[in-house]
């Protein structure tokens, strides 16, 4: 399990999710019924931690107004979603875009290692893989040696391959700072952390902001499960990147400045899950046990991600299990809501999709222009029916005044 520690970080200046079962439900009109996510309480009771900030209403909707809840979303008739530790938690078919059921998708969770993934996502399309990159001492001065590591050296000269192989077998925050650094460009790390918040916009992924690019917890720094699916596709998509991440051994090359050397592939359902394309795992003491995994059985593409796990009695990787198996024995078209593309048409008040079915955005839109259009005609025509009885009156107190 990748493991980050952080330190000299006051509890005010980070986030960490509340049980799901505690959070009040939403308020508003268009919130879904509240149903209390199936949970399992853990043996040793998480630290405590000060509570998320709240989600803008506007927010909460996208992707279908069911998703609007802070407990839990499940299609009808759907067989009993699992209970588990995880605080929020989403399943979704990355092909069709279907959301298959969640508990608090929309709310904020710190995402510790899995927030590599929007590094990965925004910085991909800019690296050259065979572009060799120089480490340098400020890339490793904020690192607890006793946290993730990909184990490069100050002044040893890798790949851009071999650092996202690093940041992704092995969850390296070394590898993150120097792959923000140079996908940074002038701006360096903050740069990159600049490209992961843009990119994190672009997918519509609201309640995600990146404070470091590893996912080492920073102030303000949180994500959401459904923010994380939208993530997660738009990686997965990548052929690079599915490539990387279901690697499970890695030959690092002598390079200038440091020898060869081999990278095994962190802890994650490879090889144990039928269909796994690959996963990340992460952990701090803030966030938990957080995951996003994807498998693939019979042409469909199921992606889970969970926030806020504990160890017990299952873990990230157990709960995501039972959550897949969950996912794979819906019939195909059950959902409760979609998977927002950046191209999508974006409408005052959002779209919810009956059945898994997505609506057709002409029809939508013709039918929505008719109606305004209707309504400019008939304010034009009210306007001048009340302007002609003025125009004659004021002109009869004119003739009056003379």
């Amino acid at each position: 399990m990748t493991t980050n520690r952080v330190t000299c970080l006051t509890a005010a200046a980070v986030l960490l999710a509340a049980p799901a079962v505690a959070i009040a439900p939403a308020t508003g009109a268009a919130a879904a019924p509240y149903v209390p996510c199936p949970a399992v309480k853990p043996p040793v009771p998480p630290p405590a931690a000060p509570s998320p900030p709240p989600v803008d209403p506007a927010r909460r909707v996208i992707g279908g107004a069911a998703l609007d809840t802070s407990g839990l979303a499940v299609p009808t008739g759907a067989p009993a979603a699992p209970a588990v530790t995880a605080t929020a938690w989403l399943v979704a078919d990355l092909k069709t875009g279907e959301v298959l059921g969640g508990c608090a998708p929309h709310e904020h969770r710190t995402p510790a290692s899995v927030q590599k993934l929007l590094l990965a996502a925004a910085l991909m399309p800019r690296l050259d893989p065979r572009q060799e990159v120089e480490v340098t001492r400020a890339d490793l001065r904020d690192l607890d040696p006793a946290s993730s590591l990909m184990g490069v050296v100050a002044g040893g000269r890798y790949r851009v391959e071999s650092l996202w192989l690093g940041l992704l077998l092995r969850s390296g925050n070394d590898a993150a700072n120097v792959l923000a650094r140079v996908g940074g460009g002038a701006a360096g790390r903050q740069g990159g952390v600049d490209a992961m918040n843009e990119e994190a916009r672009r997918l519509r992924a609201y309640q995600t902001h990146a404070a470091t690019p590893s996912g080492l917890d920073g102030p303000g720094q949180y994500t959401s499960a459904y923010d994380l699916a939208l993530i997660a596709r738009a990686t997965f998509a990548r052929e690079d990147f599915r490539r990387y991440v279901a690697t499970t051994t890695a030959h690092i090359p002598e390079g200038v400045g440091h020898p060869a050397f081999e990278i095994t592939h962190d802890t994650t359902l490879l090889g144990a899950y039928p269909g796994t394309l690959g996963g990340k795992t992460g952990f701090t003491d803030l966030a938990r046990q957080t995951y996003v995994g994807v498998a693939e059985r019979e042409g469909r593409r199921l992606a889970v991600t969970l926030l806020g796990a504990e160890t017990a009695p299952l873990g990230s990787l157990g709960e995501a299990t039972a959550l897949l198996d969950w996912g794979f024995a819906l019939p195909r078209g059950a959902s409760v809501g979609h998977l927002v593309s950046p191209d999508e048409k974006k409408y005052d008040q959002p779209v919810v999709p009956v059945g898994g079915e997505r609506p057709e955005r002409n029809a939508t839109s013709s039918s929505r222009s008719l109606p305004v259009g209707v309504g400019l005609v008939a304010a034009l025509v009210l306007a001048v029916g009340l302007a002609v009885p003025w125009r004659r009156r004021s002109a009869r107190r004119a003739a009056r005044g003379r």
